[in-house]
């Protein structure tokens, strides 16, 4: 079964799949240059749905750890309220933040789930890592062309399908591999 957050996920990460398509779709030989910044918001967009879904997915399996009901003790209230306020200075899913909350509040390493198909843990951390870091540098930085001069993009088409891939491939081995953790007796 998935999770709330992995349905949220495939809505969420549809908006860089339609940003992708539109890139296509005005893609002409040769391109405008002013289509580049859809593939730059389609990053920057995916990287945002797998934010959510790491925000969303840590406070399901933090609900269902610590039991859901009208009654809380002090520690459940706590464990809690420090993820909320954990999670408001959680930015840019990088491997070591993702790592690091669900290690706090699950007490798992949750980057050792991450393999699928041709891609190991480490791998796939450094996959994420990448990915993360060109966001970032599209998002602060811009990373616009300047007219008249040449430069390579900052995201090719072909490298913003393979992220969109990865980033779906993730969020799915993260929601199977918790899936099967939370349905075990405790």
């Amino acid at each position: 079964m998935t999770s709330s957050a992995f349905e949220t996920f495939q809505h969420a990460i549809q908006d860089a799949a339609d940003l992708f398509n539109l890139f296509d779709a005005l893609n002409k030989k040769p391109p405008p240059p002013e289509a580049e910044v859809l593939k730059r918001a389609s990053l920057v967009m995916a990287l945002a749905a797998l934010e959510t879904y790491v925000e969303d997915r840590i406070v399901e399996a933090a609900n269902a750890v610590s039991g859901v009901g009208s009654e809380q003790s002090a520690l459940v209230k706590f464990y809690r309220s420090s993820l909320e306020n954990d999670l408001k200075f959680f930015h840019t899913p990088s491997t070591d933040r993702i790592k690091a909350i669900f290690k706090k509040y699950l007490d798992i390493d949750i980057t050792e789930a991450w393999v699928w198909n041709h891609f190991d843990a480490g791998r796939a951390k450094s996959e994420l890592n990448k990915i993360a870091k060109k966001r970032g540098d599209i998002a602060h930085r811009s990373w616009r062309p300047v007219a008249g001069q040449p430069s390579s993009h900052a995201v090719t088409r072909e490298d913003l399908r393979k992220h969109i891939r990865f980033i779906r491939d993730l969020v799915e081995a993260t929601d199977n591999f918790l899936g099967e953790l939370l349905s075990k007796p405790a």
